[in-house]
């Protein structure tokens, strides 16, 4: 026997074996017996705030999130957050999908069992329709289930997941618009205070207005950011084909970094013909829910950065599915939101580039924060998902019935 068929037989089996066994063995006995016995969930509004605006979209009048928790017979609690930023609607339509499509689909289950679990809710939401706001609470429960393997574990989700990196790049959506600004200092004010954070790259929203006011927002930017640091632009789905085209063409002229939802999510064969056309990254994916929507987008060759969110794509099972998806069509990932729960899919992800942010000097909503180093964020060390509320969080913004 040669060295090598030694060391492959002999050599590997006896190290690879027992190291196997022994894990088979504590897996057993961490997850033995394991179930998920209730769920409680809780709404919250969040009082008006200053407004922004996208090119679509007014924010900062309602919003709110429903904040789910399941508990098992462990005395470990897996949580899942689901947030509307422009209505308080929402909310308690997810509240009543959980509590009365999906939760007599998983108490008495095994919570380490997530894609089981996720046929399971597929299949007792199918009659009435499994996308939508029906995506958004699966995707709450698939958190919540990864957050408690992760807790039983004693580790950070993302080494579960088979984590990639101990860092990610992390942009600051900042640039957005603003009541009387025509001179755009409340848009600089915040791309300063971004910089001044200590972020490498910006988003900043085009398209509410003409294409000479998108520039002057641009090379406003671009004044601040200098020549090391990035300049992402993103339209909301404001535009038809000839229009994102056009614009397209004077954003790559600019160097913008990526142009992100040109057009509306279904104009799939117009996305194809756009990223055809354009040598800018065309990224798209917040408004796609699941990982066969993505794939129709890659197979029309409709992206060149996918962005999955955490509420309509599903949650972390079917997040990591998206990845290897995108993956194997050589499309880089970043986030559609940011926080400890993006982090750890992310990370786990050769082709992730991004994760998208706000300002992290004031997060008062985890019980985990994140911190910004060097542009680029530091991979979560507490067991779980980090997506934990703060007692006082949720007791702040609670809807009191």
């Amino acid at each position: 026997m040669n060295r090598r068929n030694f060391l492959t037989s002999s050599t590997v089996a006896a190290i690879a074996f027992p190291i196997a066994s022994q894990l088979q063995t504590l897996s057993a006995q961490v997850t033995e017996g394991l179930k998920i016995t209730s769920m409680e969930t809780e709404l919250l509004r969040m009082p008006p705030g200053k407004p922004f605006l996208d090119a679509i979209h007014r924010f900062g009048s309602e919003g709110g999130g429903v904040v789910l928790r399941l508990k098992t017979n462990s005395n470990i609690t897996g949580w899942g957050y689901i947030s509307f930023g422009a209505e308080i609607g929402g909310p308690g339509i997810v509240e009543g999908i959980l509590q009365n499509l999906l939760k007599p689909a998983l108490i008495g289950q095994d919570p380490t069992m997530s894609k089981r679990l996720r046929h399971e809710m597929w299949r007792a939401a199918e009659y009435s329709g499994t996308s939508g706001l029906v995506t958004c609470a699966m995707a709450a429960v698939d958190m919540a289930l990864w957050d408690i393997v992760g807790k039983v574990a004693k580790m950070p989700v993302y080494r579960l997941l088979g984590g990639y990196r101990s860092s990610l790049p992390t942009y600051d959506m900042c640039g957005w618009y603003y009541d009387n600004d025509d001179d755009l200092s409340q848009f600089q004010k915040q791309i300063q205070g971004a910089l001044e954070e200590g972020f490498h790259a910006v988003k900043i929203k085009v398209g509410r207005y003409t294409l000479d006011d998108d520039v002057k927002r641009i090379k406003a930017a671009q004044a601040l950011l200098g020549k090391d640091r990035r300049l992402m632009v993103d339209a909301n789905q404001k535009f038809n084909f000839t229009d994102a085209l056009a614009r397209g063409r004077v954003y790559q002229e600019l160097g913008c970094f990526w142009y992100e939802e040109p057009m509306m999510p279904h104009a799939k064969k117009e996305y194809g013909a756009l990223a055809a056309e354009l040598d800018i990254r065309i990224a798209t994916g917040e408004n796609l829910y699941g990982k066969y929507e993505f794939l129709e987008q890659l197979r029309i060759g409709g992206a060149d950065v996918v962005q999955p969110d955490n509420r309509r794509a599903g949650g972390v099972t079917e997040w990591m599915e998206i990845g290897a998806i995108a993956d194997a069509f050589n499309v880089e990932l970043a986030s559609h939101g940011g926080a400890p729960t993006n982090m750890h899919m992310l990370l786990a992800m050769p082709n992730a580039i991004y994760m998208e942010s706000g300002s992290l000097k004031s997060d008062t909503t985890h019980v985990e924060t994140l911190r910004l180093v060097n542009g680029e964020i530091p991979a979560p060390e507490d067991p779980g998902m980090g997506n934990e509320l703060r007692r006082d969080f949720i007791d702040k913004y609670k809807v009191r019935s």
